[in-house]
């Protein structure tokens, strides 16, 4: 099982910003010398507390502070972008961070931006979809264009001088392009089909129960079935809160700290879900009555938390549960308690996953080793 890094990332309100900037950095970095495989990043714009408005940027100011994590943007809401700005920017920071780069495409996540955009009533998976399709094409093919789709055309003829070199857009480096993924949360989500139909990974968010991760594997193994194809389980992401601590007492310490990192945080996940009439969605247990939810205990039901043995186990029970997932996404959340959020990381690359691994037959972290091999890190 490889081991992924994903980032909203989400902070605390009125945080200041400069500051919150500096923690998303380091806490990149920081995955990197420790051997983590991939760091993904979101982006949203009309959120005080989730202000990265492109994970692009974000990325490419990364890439040469980092030696060798991949690099993922999670997700570029496509319906957005016009299809050419997209495909020109996305093949930049396939130059800018070669072989790096894992591309995480979506609708969007924030109704405020669907409102500030215009998008609230628009089909924005087919956006998505036809989005993707051009962009294909632009990286496949050389001038003159012509491509048609539903909501976007791409023409250039009239102004294309290729002995000039104008009028011809950018290609990326990787061949055809870039790892797609696609991140999926609802029960038997529809986007597990998609991923299933379009070849693109997967990821599961870490902000559903694990009954509903486990409806995700079901609902893509069914679809490929109907495709005549085999569920390969390597393509699979899925992403949870974890907390690692030396003992569990001091790590169930800083998960149920009142206003803490993690209480903070599936507070106000509950809190969005109610405005939306969608709380029913954060059930820990498919029988869970809606009128019982609380923050509280979604906190506790959805984080895996405990010393590097107990987590260890626990991501095993989880495997066990929902499927043969590749990658373990570990969810950063706000660095409240710097250290301790620095040494669950560390604990978790180079104590629980060793265990997880040798249990599992596999050989360590990916292309990282063994965890005996990794650098010593200060925390």
């Amino acid at each position: 099982m490889l081991l992924s890094f994903f980032m909203m990332p989400l902070h605390s309100v009125n945080r200041h910003y400069p500051t919150a900037l500096a923690e998303d950095i380091e806490a990149f970095k920081l995955a990197d010398e420790l051997g983590f495989e991939e760091a993904w990043i979101g982006e949203h714009y009309s959120a005080e507390i989730e202000q990265i408005s492109s994970p692009l940027m974000f990325l490419a100011h990364m890439a040469p502070q980092t030696k060798r994590i991949k690099l993922g943007t999670g997700v570029l809401p496509l319906p957005l972008y016009h299809p050419v700005m997209a495909a020109s920017h996305i093949a930049l920071l396939d130059h800018l961070a070669p072989g790096r780069l894992l591309l995480g495409i979506g609708t969007g996540g924030l109704g405020s931006d669907f409102e500030v955009f215009g998008t609230e009533d628009a089909d924005r998976n087919a956006m998505m979809l036809d989005s993707i399709a051009i962009m294909k094409k632009i990286w496949s093919s050389d001038p003159p264009y012509d491509i048609e789709g539903k909501f976007w055309n791409v023409k250039l003829s009239k102004s294309y001088w290729p002995d000039l070199g104008v009028g011809i857009l950018p290609k990326t480096l990787t061949k055809p392009h870039p790892p797609l993924a696609v991140s999926v949360s609802s029960p038997n989500s529809g986007s597990m089909r998609v991923a299933a139909r379009n070849d693109f990974m997967p990821i599961s968010a870490n902000f559903v129960a694990s009954w509903v991760v486990k409806t995700h594997w079901e609902t893509y193994c069914d679809e490929l079935g109907k495709l005549g194809k085999t569920p390969d389980g390597t393509k699979w992401r899925v992403a949870r809160s974890i907390h690692v601590a030396d003992t569990d007492a001091e790590a169930e310490r800083v998960v149920k700290k009142a206003g803490g990192a993690y209480d903070w945080y599936y507070d106000y996940m509950f809190q969005v879900y109610q405005r939306m009439g969608a709380a029913a969605l954060l059930a820990p247990f498919r029988d869970t009555d809606p009128a019982t939810i609380t923050p509280q205990m979604v906190r506790d039901n959805f984080v895996i938390y405990g010393s590097p043995e107990t987590v260890a186990r626990k991501i095993l029970e989880l495997r066990e549960e929902v499927g043969p997932f590749g990658t373990l996404m570990m969810t950063s959340h706000e660095w409240e308690d710097k250290p301790a959020m620095r040494r669950s990381m560390e604990l978790l690359a180079t104590r629980v996953m060793p265990i997880v691994n040798a249990a599992l037959g596999e050989a360590g972290l990916g292309e990282a080793g063994l965890a005996e091999d990794l650098p010593a890190i200060a925390v």
